[in-house]
């Protein structure tokens, strides 16, 4: 126990036994229906990782349904409706429904583990996110067992996925569903990134993270930049398949390349962000399998953070064939060729860490030797696609989709494997069995390459890919069946390989903790986890602290560490400086609740409206998701200050809430910056269609509005300046001052709102030209921004009354006044392109 008053720790009598009683009655979790409450990252990490093997198990059975059509020529298994179905909903199923929520599930259940701290930075948004994605997921389920699924690809392309040539709403399932189930990717993403900066064990500089936090760190800042142009594509294709929209349609100056651009902007930072976590945890295990520290863990940083560089100026690596320019053809085959580079050097130090160690020829180093051989396959047949002329070739066959498959199975799903086997022990505390595992091992790696290898000469023979049959005179009869009868015996050593799991979970004996002897802080805790994970919190001095000090983990246990004590029935971690380490502040987290699945329930009623075009609802329940949101934050601030609070050690933080750079502060941040990249994607698209898409210039243009033009700019400008006033050191302390600043910024966004009314009333009918339309949406962008502006302004009037806000206590104030900056910002863009560019451009 703990006085919050000194800095003394009051050793708590019984020991570690009474401190894990303490600990664990804060941070445990009601069973039944209370379990639903669970913010937990352990429990929610859990439910990722469960839900996506599911969702694995049903897209590895979509799979089977493909290959089992493709066996024989001329096939009637599957009507070709219901094929389209079936390869569409494999392909989504395996993108978004698979790979991005497992990876976000492993990074939600060993990152507080692995960074020596008790649990995620925002632990409801995790848990809002997995609502999310469950729900998002369910609905593209629901509509494939009710024959609507989607039928377009996983790739939607217009104009083929435009109201005209798919009249049903199964193609509004996949842009609605995908969208919702975005919304937990860029949750994740924002939840892992402030996590990693700002909550990492004491003394963990950013040199001495484990290789896996660099890995997730770098892949959740793709996810943020590289999601939000798929989110805006998807809404922008919803749009005109909902309103007519023509922004797609080029006989009313739209363009079908647009979708494509948008969607490869995610589409191939989409590979590596799926590859990256894998090739993280083979960083993590390979090293304690080889019983030898890691080779060049500094090139493998630059490395990852290199290839996240190139990674998005590749999209177009997808277009060669739909008529760009030769001079950005020869750029982005450069480009494509150059990725090798950064890839080639992390295998590199995994092989000369092999060679230079004593290899342990157990489970899950087979799978990393199932990796490589796989994984480098994916990578040759990479670079033969971005030679151009090669890739004119191979475009659209079976060859392509024999790629696909070699770098993402090859490049995650064995590493996964992996991953499973050596992590099962902590998952379960229960020490492996792998009575099936060797077998099913063989199983899965022999029906894979039958599978796939053989593909690659389907698609030499010129077979394309996405057919629903072919003729017995086509040659591609025996190679189809050969990939087929290879895929039954893949889905057999995955069929073994969850009969292995299940025995291991239910009969396996118990484990020691840190069965493997390796060095990093996850099994310092013991198995299966608290829900608390630490009981003490260490100070971190090396990359291996378990190897630096085997007998850590009893320490901590014994209240050794960092707040060793239970206080006030907080929930406490620490937050770190982002650079060196060194505590700033005592990071208060939020307890079980129900607000991140009630919050996501309405969300849903969001997402269904639209779907059913039923829009007033639809509008009724978005100021219900902002309430919802609102409602989480009374157990997140304080109603007076505490100043510097002990932490143990004879060490003292302030609480988060009177931190200068709490991770609240960095959440709002990294959320502007993924909205910045889609008012980014938002001002390519019609910059796009300016300068490529035909039947421009349009027919007419926006009227000048003079009054709505400076009633805008002139609210934005002042609630920018009023809610920078508001934040000032004289303007805090004086409760009276303050609460008027932000009542003149909330009157500044009403005014800027009217004013963007007033410019929209001047733009020409969406439905007639693509300018029209383009200008209408970007224009409702920036007003739905200056919106949240105002909600931020009368939030921060309302904390302010209550007590929340203080001259210490100010980052209430602090993040609204970045949203309105942000708005400001893209408020006078919006201005500037919609009255510059129809300049600009003649």
């Amino acid at each position: 126990m703990m006085d919050e008053r000194t800095n003394d720790t009051v050793a708590a009598p019984g020991g570690a036994i009474r401190l894990h009683k303490q600990l664990d009655a804060l941070w445990g979790t009601p069973g039944g229906w209370g379990r639903l409450a669970a913010v937990n990252h352990t429990i929610v990490g859990r439910r990722f990782i469960a839900t996506a093997f599911v969702f694995f198990g049903i897209g590895g059975i979509l799979a089977m349904l493909i290959r089992a059509q493709l066996a024989t020529p001329r096939s009637a298994f599957l009507q070709p409706e219901i094929y389209n179905q079936v390869f569409t909903m494999h392909g989504t199923v395996m993108m978004f429904l698979f790979a991005i929520p497992m990876f976000e599930g492993f990074a939600i259940y060993l990152l507080p583990k692995l960074l020596g701290t008790r649990d995620m930075a925002f632990p409801r948004l995790g848990a809002y996110g997995y609502w999310c994605y469950l729900f998002g997921g369910s609905m593209l389920l629901i509509a494939m067992a009710v024959g609507l699924a989607p039928n377009g690809g996983w790739f939607m392309y217009t104009p083929l996925s435009s109201r005209v040539y798919t009249p049903g709403i199964n193609s509004d399932i996949w842009l609605i569903g995908i969208t919702f189930v975005e919304i937990s990717a860029l949750s994740a993403a924002v939840e892992i990134i402030a996590t990693i900066l700002k909550t990492r064990a004491p003394g963990m500089s950013l040199d001495k993270m484990p290789l896996l936090a660099w890995y997730l760190l770098v892949t959740a800042f793709m996810m943020l930049f590289g999601f939000p142009p798929l989110i805006l594509g998807s809404i922008l294709l919803e749009v005109e398949r909902a309103f007519d929209l023509p922004l797609f349609d080029p006989t009313r100056g739209g363009d079908a390349l647009l979708w494509q651009h948008l969607f490869w902007l995610f589409g191939h930072p989409e590979v590596y962000i799926i590859f990256l976590p894998a090739a993280g945890m083979v960083s993590t295990i390979l090293p304690v399998l080889a019983r030898r520290e890691i080779i060049g863990y500094s090139a493998i940083v630059i490395s990852i953070v290199a290839l996240a560089f190139l990674s998005f100026g590749l999209w177009v690596h997808h277009m060669f064939t739909v008529g760009i320019p030769h001079l950005a053809l020869a750029f982005f085959s450069s480009a494509s060729t150059a990725v090798a580079v950064p890839t080639a050097v992390q295998i590199f130090a995994w092989i000369g860490t092999l060679a230079a160690g004593r290899p342990q020829l157990k489970l899950p180093m087979l799978y990393l030797l199932g990796f490589f051989s796989v994984f480098v396959i994916g990578g040759l047949t990479g670079v033969m696609l971005a030679i151009v002329p090669f890739n004119w070739q191979v475009h659209d066959t079976h060859f392509v989709v024999a790629h696909l498959h070699y770098v993402l199975v090859g490049g995650f799903v064995f590493p996964m494997l992996a991953a499973a086997y050596y992590w099962l022990p902590h998952f379960t505390g229960r020490v492996p069995r792998h009575s099936l595992g060797v077998p099913a091992f063989w199983l899965i790696i022999v029906g894979f390459n039958v599978t796939f290898l053989v593909m690659h000469l389907t698609g030499l023979l010129g077979m394309p890919r996405r057919i629903h049959g072919y003729g017995a005179e086509t040659g591609w009869e025996w190679p189809n069946l050969v990939s087929s009868v290879g895929s039954f015996v893949m889905a057999i050593g995955f069929a073994l390989f969850t009969v292995d799991v299940l025995l291991h979970w239910l009969h396996g004996k118990r484990s020691a903790r840190n069965p493997w002897r390796a060095g990093t802080l996850e099994w310092a805790i013991a198995v299966p986890p608290t829900n608390y994970a630490f009981a003490s919190l260490p100070d971190v001095a090396t990359r291996a602290p378990l190897q630096e000090r085997p007998d850590l983990g009893n320490h901590l246990a014994r209240g050794g560490g960092y707040l060793g004590f239970v206080r006030n029935g907080w929930l406490e971690t620490l937050g770190v400086d982002v650079m060196s380490g060194r505590v700033e502040q005592i990071v208060r987290l939020p307890n079980q609740t129900m607000l991140p699945l009630f919050t996501a329930l309405v969300t849903g009623v969001f997402f269904v409206s639209v779907l059913f075009k039923l829009y007033v609802v639809a509008l009724l329940a978005l100021p219900a998701i902002v309430a919802m949101l609102l409602a989480w934050t009374p157990v997140s601030g304080e109603r007076r200050d505490h100043g510097a609070l002990p932490i143990g050690n004879g060490a003292e933080a302030v609480l988060h809430s009177e931190a200068r750079s709490p991770p609240s502060l960095w959440a709002m941040g990294l959320t502007l910056a993924a909205d910045a990249t889609a008012f980014a994607s938002l001002a390519f698209g019609i910059l796009f269609l300016w300068v490529v898409a035909p039947n421009w210039p349009p027919p007419s243009m926006i009227g000048w509005a003079p009054w709505g033009v400076a009633l805008s700019a002139g609210g934005l400008v002042t609630g920018f300046i009023a809610g920078r006033i508001a934040t000032l050191r004289g303007v805090v302390r004086s409760g009276r001052r303050r609460e008027a600043a932000l009542a003149i910024a909330l009157l500044g966004q009403i005014v800027a709102l009217l004013g963007l009314a007033d410019v929209i009333l001047a733009v020409p009918p969406p439905t007639q030209h693509a300018y029209g339309a383009a200008t209408t949406i970007i224009l409702i962008y920036a007003g739905l921004h200056a919106a949240l502006a105002a909600v931020f302004a009368g939030f921060g009037i309302w904390r302010s009354r209550a007590g929340y806000v203080s001259q210490t206590r100010t980052v209430d104030l602090r993040i609204g006044a970045l949203w309105s900056d942000y708005t400001a910002a893209i408020g006078i863009a919006t201005l500037l392109i919609v009255y510059g560019l129809p300049l600009v451009m003649g």
